[in-house]
């Protein structure tokens, strides 16, 4: 049985590790895109980035003010736990306390704010089961400067790769620099309108730099990765050859009248988490 404690002190250890620490693979595509950079205003951006990753880490404290919506991705598999969703939210307020983490969360139309970063579907816990012997945690604390720019299209169901790609580079330009870039891109393509945009944020969570093993999602998010970084929007939206660090497509089988296209953009500060635990018995 996995006790409630337990999952308390996960999701308080995942969210201070992701607020304060970005994943390797995040600081890495940063590097590279410096290494390429011709751009002078570019390369100060891309230097001040990597200097405020090194400082958050030499400091203990969170690298951007705003440390996000609090989304936890749970996969459960054949274990015993003891209050799953009360146990997440107990470590969401730990870490909110004593982190600190920001408190974002208000009411949609009152805005009161409820201080602690829960509150009503708060923190959003997105369940999936599978058939493994362990339950895994993934956390992901998403800015708004970001969320803000996402978008859903119910396209036509023959716009076909070129058209979907069109779609998400369009979405970028309109961005611009408001999700401070260089951003990461999730692409969401069919099932429901709902899932679309689901699968766009869980695109995110695959690591950078590595290419979809479905040769078509795989070819579509390099094409895109090529489109964007023409587009000259640059680190912070002030030029340069990186707009985009890297983009992430995952798809599902979707009705013969419909294409939805979700497209869900990520900051820099790409942050997130993940600890598999198994059941002791």
């Amino acid at each position: 049985m996995i006790r409630k404690k337990e999952i308390e002190d996960v999701i308080y250890k995942l969210f201070k590790k992701a607020v304060i620490s970005l994943p390797k693979d995040v600081v890495r595509s940063i590097e590279d895109a410096l290494k390429v950079e011709d751009n002078e205003l570019a390369r100060l951006n891309l230097e001040a980035i990597l200097k405020n990753i090194k400082l958050a880490e030499e400091k203990n404290i969170p690298m951007c003010q705003d440390t996000g919506l609090p989304i936890i991705f749970v996969k459960l598999g054949k274990v015993k736990v003891e209050n799953l969703q009360d146990g997440v939210i107990a470590g969401l307020r730990k870490a909110s306390k004593e982190v600190p983490l920001r408190p974002n969360i208000v009411d949609p139309i009152t805005r009161v704010n409820t201080g602690d970063n829960t509150g009503n579907k708060i923190p959003l816990i997105d369940l999936e089961l599978i058939n493994e012997d362990y339950i895994e945690f993934t956390v992901l604390p998403k800015g708004f400067g970001s969320e803000n720019n996402n978008v859903l299209t119910m396209a036509l169901p023959g716009i076909g790769t070129d058209g979907i790609k069109d779609l998400v580079v369009d979405t970028i330009k309109k961005a611009g620099g408001k999700p401070c870039p260089p951003m990461i891109v999730g692409v969401g393509i069919g099932g429901t309108s709902d899932l679309a945009l689901k699968l766009s944020k869980k695109a995110l969570l695959n690591e950078i730099g590595v290419r979809n093993i479905d040769e078509v999602l795989g070819k579509l998010e390099k094409d895109i990765i090529t489109e964007s970084n023409k587009t000259n929007i640059g680190p912070m939206g002030l030029g340069g050859k990186t707009t985009v660090l890297d983009v992430k497509a995952l798809k599902a089988d979707t009705h013969t009248a419909g294409l939805p296209v979700g497209i869900c953009i990520q900051c820099w500060a790409h942050r997130h988490a993940t600890i598999r635990i198994k059941d002791k018995k």
